[in-house]
């Protein structure tokens, strides 16, 4: 049986689809930092990902950060345009079968990416139903609970420092901690499915 977190909200995505929608991104480089990071950092939480079992043959889905890095990728040849725009659709359709979350996470990232571009309500009605469609996979609509927070969020004027590699570091080692936590626990008799 396939199991994926239970509790995804998609904050991660809209972080993600908006920072990439500033203007100048593509120019200065970002999509291809942003995709050798999210690469790195996936790699490196596969490995307590996998061991925190319930996937499929052991792998499958991905974990969120290659789910990233699909949306990233996609983004990517969108922005360049050209020749390799046709291996865009593609790509998504593979990468988006081979990760957490699967179509609808890549949908909610190209949706709300757009939206950040140019607001239109054709965008933010399939961001809105790309979040609702995650009860397939999750059988909860939580990521919607998401949207009133970031509405209100928007409409703030905080000022917050830029941690650029806050949530690559976090991913893995908070991923790392269940593992370990969960090693001594299974040992005492709690059951994990």
């Amino acid at each position: 049986m396939v199991t994926c977190s239970t509790s995804y909200s998609g904050e991660p995505v809209f972080v993600l689809a908006y920072n990439l929608a500033r203007p100048g991104t593509f120019e200065r480089g970002a999509y291809p930092r942003t995709m050798k990071r999210l690469a790195l950092f996936g790699a490196v939480a596969s490995v307590p990902f996998i061991a925190l079992g319930g996937l499929f043959a052991g792998w499958w889905p991905l974990n969120v950060l290659f789910t990233l890095l699909v949306i990233t990728a996609t983004l990517y040849l969108v922005e360049r345009g050209g020749a390799g725009n046709h291996c865009r659709r593609p790509g998504a359709l593979v990468g988006g079968s081979s990760v957490e979350y699967w179509w609808p996470a890549v949908i909610l990232g190209l949706a709300v990416w757009s939206y950040c571009k140019r607001p239109t309500w054709t965008a933010a009605v399939i961001a809105l139903l790309a979040l609702a469609s995650l009860w397939f996979i999750n059988r909860n609509l939580w990521a919607l609970a998401s949207v009133p927070l970031l509405l209100v969020a928007s409409r703030l004027d905080l000022p917050m420092p830029r941690l650029r590699w806050a949530f690559y570091a976090y991913y893995p080692l908070h991923l790392a901690a269940l593992w370990l936590i969960r090693i001594p626990m299974s040992k005492a008799g709690y059951l994990f499915f």
